[in-house]
């Protein structure tokens, strides 16, 4: 695996250097760097917003078919280089390589999905009531020039999402990845423009990122801002959007809870339930925003389920990404152990049970140990916020109507899950429980061809499926009167 030398893409080039200077991008297996990033200053970031201008005035012309045609392209170059492109994200963030190209190749179904709802982008004719009016017709049209800001835990997955559905509707884009995880996006944005995409309607941009969002969503050439972060974050590049009344979209931070119903806590239908929930909890290290946290089990089954899953937890192997053996890889950066820690270090405070890990791993890279925790009370922080890594908790219930309750009990709603094998039971909790994404029986919620989005402070609106290409749209009523 070989990394890249990294630039932006502003103007139709490539920036090996810019006004703001330069930071160092490093490999979280073992904190060596990998190249130097430059920085966009104020002169760049108004360059990309006003090439983005220039790029959507081109690239909305292009018929929907033809912008598909495109994209699909795209998508099909993605492909060939899933490889390299997952050989770059592994570098960067750590992850498995192997979770790294399913990413990829992921991404680029996506890509596909979003080309061919471009195609569907339907409007609707209206029966006039008043006399003289010859037609009413409701269409939609591109909004226009995007900022969208991802973060660092899918580098290929999140930026491709936006990009794929603004384009597909008539968008140009400016992106923002994470200064953590450049490479990944920046090989993205090539195969963009290797298929056909003009030049100014994809633009990327790193820098301060209070500069760039503020700067990029300020400016009148955008029209449209969509982030993917924290609930903080999201909530304050909302307001400002909200200033500016910039369409906006947010996906945000989650707590996803888990239910386990009575008739899943024995024999095969138990292993089952910690097989497919060790894999989804210590998936990237546990730093996915749909990731399972708390775990609700029958208060009688609570003590056999907890020893297995921490031992479960115990016996996964941490290692780079690199190496095939490996099924955890580091955490992101080092900001994310000073995290870890201070969870642990609350919940054990405030008379958690610690059931295994806790503590960072005695090697080098940001590795943190796969964690179970077991009655952490509501009041600590692991119970309140997001912890966005490699940590559960257990909690047990009495009867449905409590655990139902205390899934709900915060003011997150990305993702939820259950496991049953009663009919009426799963369907009794894929409608009351309170998220934008409900898994019975699994936890891949995440789909190309489905909405990905959160309720409560979650997020607004969706990415994905049909839904997401709405988003990047107007809604235009014409109507047409008898002349004279």
């Amino acid at each position: 695996m070989k990394y890249p030398a990294l630039a932006l893409h502003i103007g139709g080039q490539w920036l090996p250097r810019a006004s703001g200077g330069e930071r160092y991008v490093f490999n979280p297996a073992d904190e060596a760097p990998l190249a130097a990033l430059p920085l966009a200053g104020e002169s760049e970031l108004q360059e990309a917003a006003e090439s983005a201008r220039r790029g959507f005035r081109v690239w909305r012309t292009l018929s929907a078919h033809g912008r598909y045609a495109i994209l699909r392209r795209a998508g099909e170059l993605m492909r060939q280089r899933a490889e390299e492109i997952a050989g770059v994200l592994t570098l960067e963030q750590g992850k498995p390589l192997a979770e790294a190209v399913r990413e990829v190749k992921l991404s680029a179904d996506i890509l596909d999905f979003q080309a061919e709802e471009g195609k569907r982008l339907y409007g609707r004719t209206v029966a006039p009531r008043v006399e003289g009016i010859l037609s009413q017709t409701v269409v939609r049209q591109p909004v226009g020039p995007v900022a969208a800001f991802t973060p660092w835990n899918f580098p290929a997955n999140l930026p491709v999402r936006k990009l794929a559905s603004a384009l597909a509707a008539g968008c140009s884009v400016v992106i923002k990845p994470d200064e953590e995880t450049p490479g990944t996006c920046m090989l993205i944005v090539q195969t963009f423009l290797d298929a056909g995409v003009p030049a100014d309607a994809i633009n990327m941009v790193c820098g301060d990122p209070a500069q760039v969002s503020s700067t990029l969503i300020a400016h009148p050439a955008i029209a449209k801002v969509s982030v993917t972060g924290s609930v903080a974050v999201g909530k304050l590049l909302g307001e400002q959007a909200a200033r500016h009344v910039k369409r906006f979209t947010g996906e945000l931070g989650g707590h996803a809870p888990v239910i386990v119903a009575e008739d899943m806590c024995e024999g095969a239908a138990l292993a089952f339930v910690l097989r497919s929930s060790l894999t989804a909890k210590y998936r990237n290290a546990g730093q996915v925003c749909a990731s399972p946290i708390r775990f609700y089990l029958p208060r009688r089954h609570l003590g056999a389920f907890a020893e297995q899953f921490a031992l479960g937890a115990q016996r996964l192997r941490l290692g780079p990404g690199s190496d095939p053996q490996t099924q955890m890889g580091p955490l992101a950066h080092a900001r994310r152990i000073d995290d870890m820690e201070r969870f642990v270090d609350d919940a054990v405070a405030q008379g958690a049970r610690l059931l295994t890990g806790g503590h960072r791993v005695d090697r080098r890279g940001w590795f943190f140990e796969p964690t179970v925790f077991a009655d952490a009370p509501a009041s600590s922080l692991l119970m309140r916020q997001e912890p966005f890594g490699p940590i559960a908790v257990l909690r047990p219930y009495d009867t449905l109507e409590d655990a139902i309750s205390a899934a709900n009990a915060l003011p997150y709603g990305l993702g939820a899950y259950a496991f049953t094998r009663d009919l009426h039971v799963a369907h009794r909790l894929a409608e009351e429980l309170e998220a934008g994404m409900v898994g019975i029986n699994h936890f891949g919620v995440s789909q190309p061809e489905m909405p990905f989005g959160g309720w409560k402070e979650s997020g607004i609106g969706q990415e994905m499926g049909a839904e997401g290409v709405l988003h990047y749209t107007e809604v235009k009523t014409i109507t047409v009167g008898v002349p004279g």
